[in-house]
């Protein structure tokens, strides 16, 4: 019996990154942990990640190519296995036809954070699609306000270091529930709170993160950029201004402060939905508490006014000056530190891609039916499933079961989408497959090695597309490099040597170091190294140049709210990571049926227990759930876990039946908790047991 231990990186779309241990033995995997010398890390797997193998071991795994010869829309009956010759040679036919009729932008790669490597999910498919001339995807669903918005007042997505977190006297988690979705910066902030800090979790609901903070702010959805205005207010009037820091590494203070003449702390109060004494509170806090550390999550960015709204965010260390410190500023995401840039990669110098319009990936219901011109008539899914994970979740099966659509999926294992498509091709998970991964939570950039035989025919991502570019006649040689040439080409020129990061797996990559305070003397990665208040690129944009309050579009809706009183969002769950485990037996039963969390009042007025069944539904659709009662919401404010399948839940639709394709002020983003609805009883024979089409996909006999 042959035992060996095999270093790897974690694929998913988290901020954390981990580096972890796989244990194999005769060829199979029997362990798995995390390394206990990462520093950021520290030997620790997520919950969800703790049960991985149970995904890369899983009966369900898609092994061999599979063919559409029924309907769309029914699940696996519809196909039949079909070798890698015939599949590819039908992928190649399709996407022929489609540019023939319709010319190249007709055809539109559809792909996100299934993986967050940036070789398996982010070179070789966007290069050979932009080789075609196919619509170029925005990918807009996670960051895209954020990135907007960090990018205008910081200039990149940039922000405090978040191992200096440990030095801060004043923790602000944002929006920000780390033990669900940042786990590993936790044991930081909690250090800090052993040391003394004060840990504040501002967020609608009480999350696991806010029951451990030290106070609980819940400003009503979508109004965190009040909240802020209001904050910067009371700070400014305490006299908590670190003056010569703005001067010096600031631009449009000034009119900044004139805009805050408008944002009493009784007005913020009043906007958010809290008591007015609970802001007075905060904004001395942030006046006189050095340093002081925000960190800014990412659930607060899916509504109408985002952008504005973490631009407001980002604004207050500003004021304060707490750049200066370690542990003190804000940060959202760590990504603009890092080096890497893996759109050089997939439109490399020298290989011809031809100009074309972009899609905003967040509006894709709307893309298929009938917003694009030319139509899209040819989709090619990879590293997402976004039957569960887009908004208007019916209009987006209406166009994704359009008789003149051609769709390829590349998939592990059959999901919501792969039951819309021509073609499913088997892909290869993590242990199986090479992958260079960067970080939007720390500063380590890793190196993942295929360790694992994939599973039957499945194949990297990689390889699917260097054979769909020869069925295609593509011949330009850049896409027929090996995934170790595309990794190198994705650290060249960042300082990393692919040698090196071989030998350690992990190495510290963006040249901030730990503990630092790398803005303490401004240099932001701006034109002039200042930070903005007012930039006056948005007015081109129609967005207001000086940093301000966007309210929410449906939750502000006193029409609206007449007929669908509650507010509605959807946050990531403990045990889910987006779609990826929400079929896996055990992350289901951690998690749970779908529920509709109501408070106690809403639940009372409605008739509606603990357990009930219930509708939740507006005008765009509806979707069936289990009553949970209880007090981690308040009054008005409804909410539910994302993520789930819809043909394994209750009535076959998901929470992403109710909501609405918007986008946000800045970057395109979706608005997902921007959303109304009621919640009724549903009748007996709408029990939420798992339902929707059922069966696993045919496997070659």
């Amino acid at each position: 019996m042959a035992t060996s231990v095999h270093p790897g990186a974690c694929p998913l779309d988290c901020p954390d990154t981990c580096v972890w241990q796989l244990t194999v033995t005769d060829g199979r995997p029997v362990g798995l942990r995390g390394d206990p010398d990462h520093p950021f890390t520290r030997g620790a797997l997520c919950g969800k990640v703790n049960r991985y193998l149970d995904a890369v071991t899983g009966a369900d795994r898609l092994t061999t190519p599979l063919v559409r010869v029924g309907p769309k829309g029914v699940g696996p009956v519809s196909y039949r296995p079909a070798g890698w010759d015939e599949a590819v040679r039908r992928v190649a036919d399709g996407l022929r036809a489609s540019v023939r009729v319709h010319g190249p932008e007709s055809v539109l790669p559809f792909y996100f954070a299934g993986t967050m490597g940036l070789v398996q999910g982010w070179s070789m498919g966007p290069r050979l699609f932009a080789h075609l001339g196919a619509s170029r995807l925005r990918t807009t669903i996670c960051t895209a306000a954020s990135r907007a918005a960090l990018g205008s007042v910081y200039g990149g997505s940039v922000g405090f270091e978040p191992e200096s977190v440990v030095e801060a006297d004043l923790i602000v988690l944002w929006g920000a529930n780390l033990l669900s979705t940042n786990l590993h910066h936790w044991p930081f902030v909690r250090e800090a709170q052993q040391r003394g800090a004060y840990v504040v979790t501002v967020d609608p609901l009480r999350t696991d993160t806010a029951a451990r903070s030290d106070e609980h702010v819940a400003p009503l959805p979508g109004t965190d950029a009040a909240l802020a205005l209001g904050l910067m207010r009371h700070v400014r009037d305490l006299g908590g201004v670190d003056r010569e820091w703005v001067t010096a590494h600031t631009v449009g203070w000034e009119r900044m402060s004139a805009r805050l003449d408008e944002w009493p702390v009784e007005r913020a109060a009043a906007e958010c939905g809290l008591d007015v004494d609970v802001v007075r509170r905060l904004g001395a806090r942030i006046a006189t508490s050095r340093p002081t550390a925000i960190r800014i999550g990412l659930g607060l960015q899916r509504h109408a006014g985002a952008g504005q709204a973490v631009r407001a965010i980002a604004a207050i260390p500003l004021l304060t000056g707490d750049f200066r410190y370690p542990g003190g500023g804000a940060l959202a995401t760590t990504s603009g530190h890092h080096r890497i840039d893996a759109d050089r990669v997939a439109r490399p110098a020298g290989m011809p891609a031809p100009p074309a319009r972009s899609i905003n990936m967040s509006r894709l219901a709307a893309a298929l039916t009938g917003e694009a011109d030319p139509p899209v008539t040819a989709l090619v899914v990879f590293d997402t499933n976004p039957v569960a994970t887009v908004p208007d979740q019916n209009r987006l099966r209406a166009g994704l079961t359009r008789p003149d659509l051609f769709t390829v999926v590349l998939e592990q294992r059959w999901t919501d989408t792969c039951d819309f498509a021509d073609v499913v091709l088997p892909a290869t998970m993590q242990p199986e497959h090479l992958d260079l991964h960067t970080s939007y939570g720390h500063h380590y950039a890793t190196l993942n090695r295929p360790v694992l035989e994939p599973p039957g025919q499945a194949l990297p991502n990689t390889e699917i597309f260097r054979r769909i570019a020869a069925a295609l006649g593509l011949d330009h040689p850049r896409l027929r490099d090996s995934d170790e040439d595309l990794a190198r080409q994705l650290l060249d020129g960042t300082g990393i040597d692919y040698d090196e990061l071989s030998r350690h797996t992990y190495l510290r990559a963006t040249g901030v170091t730990a503990g630092s305070a790398p803005y303490a003397r401004g240099g932001f990665p701006s034109h002039d190294g200042r930070a903005r208040f007012h930039d006056p690129r948005l007015t081109a944009q129609g967005v207001d140049p000086l940093i301000g309050y966007t309210p929410p579009v449906e939750v502000a809706d006193a029409e609206l709210a007449r007929r669908f009183p509650l507010a509605l969002i959807s946050p990531a769950g403990r045990f889910f990571l987006n779609s990826t485990f929400a079929s896996l037996p055990w992350h289901l039963g951690r998690t749970g049926p779908p529920r509709i969390h109501l408070h106690p009042v809403d639940a009372a007025a409605r008739g509606l227990a603990d357990g009930d069944p219930a509708r939740v539904h507006n005008d765009r659709g509806e979707f069936l759930a289990t009553v949970a009662v209880d007090d981690a919401t308040r009054p008005g404010l409804a909410f539910t876990y994302k993520a789930y399948w819809a043909r394994l839940s209750p009535g076959g639709s998901t929470v992403n039946a109710v909501t609405a394709v918007r986008d946000t002020d800045l970057g395109g983003g979706p608005t997902f908790h921007d959303t109304r609805v009621e919640v009724r009883a549903a009748s007996a024979d709408a029990d939420p047991a798992p339902g929707g089409p059922s069966g696993s996909p045919p496997q070659p006999g």
